[in-house]
């Protein structure tokens, strides 16, 4: 009989929220858009649980700055919704290249930034929240490789882009980008950017790497210094790192997960990294086609799934927190790609979060790499997915996000996933009516 009862308020709840997953607006409307907090190995919005189903568009502010391609922006947003996903991580940064948003050290060009502001209002009024990247481990858009030019330019002695973290000269470059950054007045909103909970989360950088320091105590000296400086400007928002999540020295019981051996030499440690004050959450990457082969090969899906589950028992077991699977792909250029292995590697992905959400785990969501509008084809480095040209695709996405939305609005934190309502998630979770 309870089970009856519970199956009922089940479906009711059903009715109310999923109809209007799409917008978040059952749950906007109660919590009138509140930060994302985390609360143990979960995010919570109005101390109801949020697992996410999001996205990247890394390009946002560049396409925003011209008024003939401000409208893919929005484009992106709009289609993004319409299949429930609720983050998009991007860029927040653009550092001495084409249309900088930094053009030289804590000099910016306002009218980029006035396009970052149009991406943040917007994302805004589609009821998806940005996960803004700090800076770039890699050329594009500038990133450390840039900072160490700007070094070289004012006289400094330096002989390595890694020196990009450990210079003092170098990190203050960064700091001052960071602090310009957080203290932003939003022109279009007139909101802070730092008291803004269209803003889920900062990312010190984007797959941060120190192959220069294998035993990774330079990255983790920076790491140090960046939360807390971050977290004293902004102690309202959640930070992550931005690493791929390699296992490095203080778990060689666990570079065993790791897709090559080179992956423990790069200078970060998936643990150690994130037992730093003032991170919040753990990121992940996952690029078998990067790292194993370019071929598609039967060791690809296996190997996602041991990644995926070693980081989510790590995160409940050790690190205390939420793991959020930031990137992951598969890029049409592959030798051996098709469509049908693309859905299929995103069904496992979406899967192994849903294993570690039915038990309240630390699988708090996926960000796909990478989601586009249409007419941005030159744009597209083999992993983009134009959800209005992928029905397969777009209906996978759909669909996990109606279960986690499901998820998120039957069941308060508090409750610890004890009560009924877990009966109604487990009978309804993976039946496709839904």
């Amino acid at each position: 009989m309870k089970d009856e009862e519970a199956l009922k308020e089940g479906q009711s709840y059903r009715e109310n929220y999923i109809s209007n997953y799409g917008s978040e607006k059952g749950i906007m409307e109660e919590d009138d858009w509140q930060m994302v907090q985390k609360k143990g190995n979960q995010f919570v919005v109005n101390d109801q649980p949020f697992y996410i189903n999001g996205f990247n568009t890394y390009w946002l502010m560049v396409f925003a700055a011209d008024e003939s391609t401000r409208g893919k922006v929005t484009e992106v947003f709009k289609q993004a919704s319409s299949v429930g996903m609720t983050v998009c991580r991007t860029w927040a940064f653009n550092d001495g290249q084409w249309r900088a948003l930094q053009k030289s050290p804590s000099v910016y060009d306002e009218e980029i930034f006035k396009a970052l502001d149009f991406v943040v209002s917007e994302a805004k009024k589609y009821k998806i929240r940005l996960i803004l990247s700090l800076s770039n481990n890699w050329e594009a858009y500038g990133g450390k490789a840039q900072y160490v030019k700007w070094g070289l330019a004012a006289g400094l002695n330096l002989t390595s882009d890694d020196d990009f973290f450990s210079h003092p000269t170098l990190r203050s470059y960064y700091k001052a980008h960071v602090k310009t950054v957080l203290n932003r007045v939003n022109t279009f909103t007139n909101i802070t950017y730092k008291e803004d909970p269209a803003i889920f989360a900062w990312e010190l950088m984007n797959e941060p790497r120190c192959t220069s320091d294998p035993t990774g105590d330079k990255l983790q000296d920076w790491i140090q210094e960046m939360a807390f400086h971050v977290k004293k400007i902004d102690p309202k928002h959640l930070v992550e790192v931005g690493l791929e999540g390699f296992y490095g020295l203080s778990t060689p019981q666990r570079v065993q997960f790791n897709p090559n051996t080179y992956a423990q030499q790069v200078g970060t440690d998936f643990i150690r990294n994130h037992q730093v004050l003032g991170v919040d959450f753990a990121s992940v990457h996952i690029y078998a086609d990067s790292w194993i082969s370019q071929q598609i090969a039967d060791t690809h899906l296996p190997f996602i799934k041991s990644w995926m589950e070693a980081h989510i028992e790590d995160a409940e077991k050790i690190l205390g927190m939420p793991v959020v699977f930031a990137e992951f792909g598969v890029s049409s250029k592959d030798p051996g790609y098709n469509s049908t292995y693309r859905d299929t590697l995103i069904s496992s992905v979406y899967n192994t979060i849903l294993n570690s959400t039915t038990k309240g785990g630390s699988g708090a969501g996926s960000l796909l790499w990478q989601v586009f509008p249409e007419g941005t084809d030159n744009m597209d480095d083999g992993y983009a997915i134009v959800l209005s040209k992928s029905p397969s695709t777009s209906s996978m996405v759909s669909l996990q996000s109606k279960r986690l939305t499901l998820f998120n609005s039957l069941c308060s934190s508090k409750c610890q996933w004890s009560c009924k309502k877990k009966k109604v998630l487990e009978k309804t979770l993976y039946h496709d009516e839904l």
